[in-house]
């Protein structure tokens, strides 16, 4: 160690130099610290500030499509039950329509059933009446002609109308 001490260094800092150095160093590293690290020192906070709220809307954005799409969950599960409600009513619509069709169709079959056993009814009833007009007129036509043939004489005739008279009487 000794021998380190009485060896010279070829560059051997002065006490002068070493004072200037160090005090330009001070001076400039305030002056950088002043004027370039504070900025880019707020610049980079700034930075850190907007990529962490830009991460927080982000997240922001995914709780809320999260949310969204249980809602969009919530509603088609409502819309498919409302679907069913309404297409179990328009079911039960359908059936009783075609339930009082079919009644009034049975209503109407009756209704026309009684009308034309009515009808039938009543043109039997024509039939026999307009038979027995018909056959009464045959039976007047034919005693009329065997009333002539037998009354031809007056004296029948005569004997005839007395008869017929005290029937009538007797009535």
């Amino acid at each position: 160690m000794v021998f380190l001490l009485a060896v010279e260094f070829p560059i051997t800092p002065e006490v002068g130099i070493f004072f200037w150095t160090t005090l330009i160093f001070l001076v400039v590293w305030l002056f950088l610290g002043r004027f370039a690290f504070k900025p880019i020192q707020n610049a980079l906070k700034k930075r850190e500030n907007d990529i962490q709220d830009a991460l927080d809307e982000a997240k922001k954005a995914r709780q809320e499509m999260a949310n969204l799409k249980a809602e969009n969950k919530e509603l088609l599960a409502l819309a498919q039950e409302e679907r069913g409600k309404i297409l179990k009513e328009a079911k039960e619509a359908k059936d009783m329509i075609i339930n009082e069709a079919r009644e009034r169709a049975n209503v109407e079959y009756k209704n026309q059933l009684q009308s034309a056993k009515e009808d039938i009814e009543n043109q039997k009833m024509a039939a026999i009446t307009d038979l027995k007009n018909q056959v009464g007129l045959m039976a007047i036509e034919i005693a009329e002609k065997v009333m002539r043939q037998e009354l031809q004489e007056k004296k029948k005739q005569e004997e005839f109308v007395n008869q017929l008279v005290n029937e009538i009487k007797l009535n």
